[in-house]
């Protein structure tokens, strides 16, 4: 199938909330940085691109798990509630984090890209909790029981250069500055911003028919 059922404004609404929350201080923002320092900016780059190829993984693992019981009623409201609540408490906690000072990290040791890769790839789909993210995050900006290739091309796409674009400016600052950001007072309006953001899309849930 090639039907897009994805609006346009979907998928700026997706985009954006994509980049808010990859702009989220995090324990990928600090691998990022950390081996942008140790090893260079191309080792940033390829952490980055294991971070969002685990990220992809997740979105496939999401969009058709949750496609192939979009008909059954019971289920898909069930996903809904539990989605919506822990949405909720990610936004609560995002308000409650209190943001903490920069690291200086030198170091001389070698590694490859292929680590620099693996090491981001792992970091992402460790954390499980990421495909409940993801099944809680979607239905807000899509129609699961009418997906498509297309669609699922587009949200790839999306990912790509909200979640990849945002780590590389993150590899990019390391770089220059020699120091890993990972929680500064300035981004505390960020974590109030996404989590606000991930307070309202619980509560669109919790509303959707």
């Amino acid at each position: 199938m090639m039907n897009i059922s994805l609006t346009f404004s979907s998928a700026i609404a997706l985009f954006t909330a994509m980049v808010i929350l990859a702009s989220i201080p995090s324990m990928s923002v600090l691998t990022v940085s950390t081996r942008t320092i140790t090893h260079g900016l191309t080792h940033g780059i390829w952490t980055t691109m294991g971070i969002v190829s685990g990220d992809i993984l997740f979105l496939i693992v999401a969009i058709y798990g949750l496609s192939i019981f979009a008909g059954i009623n019971i289920f898909f409201s069930l996903i809904k509630y539990i989605g919506a609540l822990y949405l909720l408490w990610l936004g609560l906690s995002l308000w409650k984090k209190t943001p903490v000072n920069q690291i200086l990290v030198k170091s001389n040791e070698k590694s490859s890209f292929i680590a620099s890769f693996l090491m981001g790839f792992v970091i992402t789909t460790a954390d499980l909790k990421a495909i409940l993210f993801y099944l809680s995050f979607l239905p807000a900006f899509l129609d699961l029981s009418s997906v498509s290739l297309m669609d699922t091309f587009i949200i790839i796409l999306i990912t790509i250069i909200a979640v990849g674009g945002i780590k590389f400016i993150y590899a990019f600052f390391s770089y220059k500055t020699g120091s890993v950001l990972k929680k500064n007072n300035n981004f505390k309006y960020i974590n109030y911003v996404a989590g606000t953001m991930m307070i309202a899309i619980a509560f669109f849930l919790l509303f959707k028919t």
